[in-house]
């Protein structure tokens, strides 16, 4: 039995506003038919990051496209794609010696490189695209307010010198002598510089949108999935996914649905959990002065908890994290699917924040504009789930119906189909059973950090979408990344441990 049920799995029908989108692109609430099809080769489901370079992937220069049809719950680029900071901030030096102390030294590497790898990818495409995006690159300020957490992070970045790590050539750190100077950043014991990027998230995934449609995708916006099948049928070898406005077929899925994804996977249970986070824009009063410049973007560390933020051309900034003020306080942020209200206890929390963190702010007049809040996955291992679902069997409802109420075969059905009454089956219901086909893919759980992994990641799952000889192995992802039976056998919780 699960150890939880979440109380609302669903994105819920309205949402807090976020400044990405203020400027709504044509095809936010756009459905390319008038009827749900009745089938299709490769459903996606989820219109956010995952979801949309998937499909863009599937379709970029390929003479023979699949016909590809993306259900999107709400609006296109709805999700947290479109409430993040917009910050391409790869992992370079901060989480390195846990990743070594976990996966050893070269896989350490090979997660650092991947990550650094998207400031390349993403100036490629956006030059490609012809993408009006605001794509900036950058460096990005790593300050610490305390001074042992700096001079560890300092061994241990010594140590990856030593070690020829050649992604420290781009690395600086300022002791506490200078830390306060370089970053501008009040009380700072030292700091870590490295190259980033931002980017409008909203502008750069609905123009991959509107490629992927040109290219012959179908958009459903406002189609939230209740139920997926669970095996495919064997006369036509195609799940059947269930929605209010009837039933769809395809051949492959692809759950793209990052913090809601437990709710149509339930094999994903309390290894996907849906976190809230909360974001803002900080802009000048409404007296005209101008703040002053920041050139870089940053993360602010003290305590365990953060705050981040990205300087925007127009002189705005983007802050978000408050962990300090909700991070304690469980039931406001932990399995909560809940967008359409605030975190209560941080609220107010970026009112007066670039005075009180940098020096020459105190009588800038910034003033908070606009607060929201978005869903995240976090995993109980911290770590992305890319791949093949594993096929999970269950062995308590018999093989017809699997698991899947007669409603979800009628097209006018609005009723979500029931699971069984085991729901997800507990660890020892699962085996491997690698010889049952199967058909379900998955790009979801980034830990509110996948601007500088999804774009690779889903690249690597279309090329396996639309060639079944290509392994997990053949796509040049970390390993780690693999979702498989025995991450969702195991009995880690990072979260847990966290919270």
């Amino acid at each position: 039995m699960p150890s939880r049920i979440t109380p609302s799995p669903f994105p819920h029908p309205t949402s807090t506003l976020p400044f990405w989108r203020t400027d709504l692109h044509r095809l936010d609430d756009h459905r390319s038919t008038e009827h749900l099809p009745a089938e299709c080769d490769v459903l996606i489901i989820g219109a956010g990051y995952a979801g949309v370079t998937t499909a863009y992937h599937l379709l970029d220069g390929n003479p023979l496209p699949p016909s590809i049809v993306i259900l999107e719950a709400r609006q296109a680029c709805s999700g947290a794609t479109a409430r993040n900071g917009g910050h391409i901030r790869p992992e370079i030096y901060f989480g390195m010696p846990a990743y070594i102390q976990k996966y050893g030294l070269k896989m350490a590497i090979e997660m650092s490189n991947f990550e650094i790898s998207h400031l390349q990818l993403f100036k490629d495409l956006v030059e490609k695209e012809r993408i009006d995006c605001e794509f900036t690159l950058t460096r990005s300020m790593d300050v610490f307010l305390e001074e042992e957490p700096a001079l560890k992070c300092k061994e241990a970045y010594d140590y990856m010198v030593e070690s020829g790590l050649t992604s420290m050539n781009d690395v600086q750190f300022t002791p506490a002598k200078y830390a306060e100077g370089v970053s501008g950043v009040k009380g700072a014991k030292g700091c870590f510089s490295f190259p980033a990027a931002h980017i409008w998230p909203y502008k750069f995934i609905m123009h991959l949108l509107s490629v992927a449609l040109s290219r012959g995708a179908n958009l459903q916006t406002t189609t939230p999935v209740l139920s997926v099948s669970p095996t495919v049928d064997p006369e036509d070898g195609k799940s059947t996914v269930l929605t209010p406005r009837g039933v769809i077929k395809a051949r492959k899925i692809v759950f793209a649905s990052n913090g809601y994804t437990a709710g149509i996977a339930p094999e994903y249970m309390d290894k996907i959990v849906p976190c809230r986070g909360i974001c803002s824009r900080i802009t000048a009063s409404e007296n005209g002065s101008s703040l002053p410049y920041l050139s870089n973007s940053y993360c602010i560390r003290k305590e365990g908890a953060y705050d981040y933020l990205i300087p925007r051309a127009d002189g705005s900034i983007i802050v978000g994290g408050a962990r300090a003020a909700f991070w304690h306080d469980r039931k406001t942020w932990y399995d909560v699917t809940n967008d359409e209200e605030l975190i209560k206890p941080a609220s107010n929390y970026f009112d007066g924040f670039m005075q009180r963190t940098f020096r020459g702010w105190e009588n800038s007049g910034a003033v908070t504009e606009m607060v929201w809040s978005g869903i995240m996955g976090y995993t109980s291992d911290s770590l992305p789930h890319v791949g093949l679902v594993p096929t999970i069997p269950c062995t308590i409802c018999p093989p017809t119906p699997p698991c899947f109420t007669p409603s979800a075969t009628s097209p006018s059905s609005t009723t979500p189909a029931t699971s069984c009454s085991s729901n997800v089956p507990s660890p020892s219901f699962i085996t491997n059973t690698t010889s049952q086909k199967n058909n379900k893919f998955i790009a979801a759980g980034f830990n509110g950090h996948g601007m500088p992994v999804i774009f690779r990641a889903t690249r690597a799952l279309a090329s396996m979408i639309l060639d079944d000889r290509v392994t997990f192995e053949h796509t040049g992802l970390p390993q780690v990344f693999r979702t498989s039976l025995e991450r969702l056998r195991s009995a880690q919780d990072d979260l847990r441990r966290l919270a």
